[in-house]
């Protein structure tokens, strides 16, 4: 017997937009309207199902020609940039809306956390909203005794349970609903991006919940999330949506190297299209990307400058998934400014960063080029992107969460 638990084909969902009447000057456009644009509408919509061609007006595809299978007991992350189509598509699954076209077969009770508080009523307090989601997702009275307990300390929302869940905040309906979810037993958990809501204690409680069902329980976890770092964490194999299309399933380190936009090289070249500039960033590489050999990376930058002049060079940090702020490292600033000296022409430089403190993970570099307190001369945001890969024994201490603020980073030069 295959262990394929859930198998989509070709799932395309649509909607229409702007169905809307056309003003009319007269009484007499108005009643053309009543009677014509109903009929116009009527015949649009009616025709939803068939593919027209992507430039039908009034025609959005939230999903198109999507497919992919998932295992039993396999979690896997669906990430993509908003609007790429990845709550549509759990909605699919949760057979919340039909596609408009396409196959699904799901094996199992499936349990969705799509939205703060989806499937509780504000007029039920917390215990009844136990049941009524345990009955929807087909327990007996008697399973849900069973666990009722567990669920209410998981959730952490004890002292409450016997209020209704109108006076929860946003935060106490996603410790319910995710607790409601995980413990009930279904074979397939959906979860979509409502986990940011919570607290981040509760947040890592809920990603090893979501291990533990899957590790030893052997039950099927959908994962959608903006976090990288708790889909590389939780998530074997990711698939990534881009504006409705299935771009790419397979293992989530490779997943997350197309999403990011990265590249092997890990290489920035710049294209210009006109001399008019100072000084400017042309190419930047990092090298020893892969070993982090000795907790170093090396750093080649080329400078274009069309004068003689002497320039700082500041370098910024951040994690590649959500932009924090990591750390930050300067070349000739304040009174050794006058440490990188450019000729007229192509200038190359390198330089040692340590990461000695850098937890591991990947991160985003940016060069900003200037003259300290005097002129700002260019900026290459995001430009290039390493990964610490092996921890040195001062990383071994060190979580990627502790990244939040940024201290000073040592870089040296080469020259």
């Amino acid at each position: 017997m295959s262990d394929t638990i859930i198998k989509v084909e070709n799932i395309s969902k649509r909607y229409r937009i702007g169905l809307q009447e056309k003003k009319a000057d007269t009484f007499a456009q108005q009643m053309v309207n009543v009677l014509k644009y109903p009929i116009d509408n009527f015949r649009k919509i009616k025709n939803l199902g068939k593919f027209q061609g992507e430039e039908e007006e009034g025609v959005h595809w939230a999903l198109k020609d999507v497919s992919f299978e998932v295992k039993q007991g396999e979690v896997l992350g669906i990430i993509g940039k908003n609007g790429a189509g990845k709550s549509t598509l759990l909605k699919i699954l949760s057979k919340i809306t039909e596609p408009t076209s396409g196959r699904i077969e799901m094996y199992g009770r499936v349990a969705a956390l799509l939205e703060v508080g989806t499937g509780f009523h504000p007029e039920l307090t917390g215990r009844e909203n136990i049941y009524m989601n345990g009955t929807i997702l087909g327990m007996t009275k008697r399973e849900i005794d069973r666990k009722l307990d567990e669920i209410i300390d998981f959730s952490g929302v004890g002292k409450y349970i016997d209020t209704p869940v109108k006076f929860y905040s946003s935060g106490m309906r996603v410790r319910l609903g995710f607790s409601v979810a995980a413990h009930l037993e279904p074979e397939i958990l959906i979860i979509d991006e409502v986990l940011s809501v919570g607290d981040f204690e509760f947040q890592q409680k809920c990603l090893g919940k979501m291990g533990e069902v899957s590790k030893y329980e052997g039950r099927t976890v959908l994962f959608v999330s903006h976090n990288m770092s708790a889909v590389k964490e939780l998530c074997s194999n990711s698939l990534v949506l881009k504006n409705g299309n299935f771009q790419k399933i397979g293992k989530t380190s490779e997943v997350l190297h197309l999403y990011l936009g990265k590249t092997s090289e890990k290489k920035f070249n710049r294209i210009i299209d006109n001399q008019n500039y100072e000084v400017i960033v042309n190419m930047a590489y990092i090298e020893n990307s892969k070993e982090d050999l000795d907790g170093y990376v090396t750093l080649f930058i080329q400078l274009l400058s069309n004068l003689e002049t002497s320039v700082a060079l500041d370098i910024r940090v951040k994690t590649s998934d959500l932009q924090i702020p990591v750390g930050f490292g300067s070349m000739g600033t304040f009174d050794h400014f006058d440490q990188l000296k450019l000729n007229k022409g192509k200038n190359n430089f390198e330089f040692n960063i340590n990461t000695k403190t850098i937890a591991v993970g990947e991160y985003l570099l940016s060069i900003d080029i200037t003259k300290p307190f005097v002129k700002f001369y260019d900026r290459c945001e995001d430009c290039i992107s390493f990964e610490i890969l092996k921890p040195t024994s001062k990383q071994k201490d060190l979580l990627l969460s502790w990244n939040y603020g940024a201290y000073v980073i040592e870089i040296t030069s080469n020259v």
